[in-house]
């Protein structure tokens, strides 16, 4: 699990395209402390395990799937990318529940300036849109972040100075790719509800004045 709290901005020093995949050798420096074989890291992110450790950085396998789901497909040797080690269990928890699982790409569509704050526009592809609600949180590049406004697939984010400062976001150019991930709360809230995969039976309207709920 992850937090979407940015620990250092890597960059990809190659990509080496396989078949079914490729390998993603990334340089970095504040990550590598206690880094280890093994290990999960979210790379912009996509949750990914360190397979080799090379001089001041790490490698990744990703798979064919990830490929397909993710921006991984656009990077090239020099790409900044957002990394964040896999929370510690008596670590502090500071952003919002993050698996490093990418729901889908986005699309950077403009840039609003509202003094201390840029405002991000993005586009979201249906299977993501669904699950984004105003004030809500979302995952950009691996970032922790709130919905600021929505409307239809189009939703915005407001960016302090520091986030930009600490993320790859800066980086971004309108019609740029970017890796969302929806909150997972949402998602299990959809199932639940849902009367065709909850064997248990759904929740109605019934179901909660019986037990008290709108009371």
């Amino acid at each position: 699990m992850f937090t979407g709290l940015i620990e250092e901005i890597g960059t990809i020093s190659s990509v080496a395209k396989q078949s079914q995949g490729a390998v993603i050798s990334v340089t970095c420096t504040k990550i590598l402390d206690d880094l280890k074989l093994g290990d999960s890291v979210a790379i912009d992110g996509a949750c990914q395990t360190v397979v080799k450790l090379i001089t001041n950085g790490f490698d990744v396998e990703a798979a064919k799937e990830t490929l397909d789901l993710t921006t991984f497909n656009d990077y090239k040797a020099g790409k900044k990318v957002n990394l964040e080690r896999a929370m510690p269990a008596n670590g502090r928890f500071g952003g919002h529940i993050v698996s490093g699982h990418v729901d889908g790409v986005g699309i950077f569509r403009r840039i609003e300036n509202q003094g201390l704050a840029d405002v991000y526009y993005f586009e979201a592809p249906e299977n993501v849109a669904k699950y984004i609600v105003y004030k809500g949180s979302i995952c950009i590049n691996g970032v922790s972040l709130t919905i600021a406004s929505l409307e239809g697939n189009i939703f915005s984010i407001s960016v302090i100075p520091m986030t930009l400062q600490e993320t790859n976001l800066s980086n971004l150019n309108i019609g740029d790719r970017v890796n969302l991930e929806s909150d997972v709360l949402a998602k299990y809230v959809e199932k639940f509800v849902n009367a065709k995969d909850n064997k248990a039976g759904n929740i109605t309207m019934d179901y909660l004045n019986e037990h008290g709920y709108l009371s």
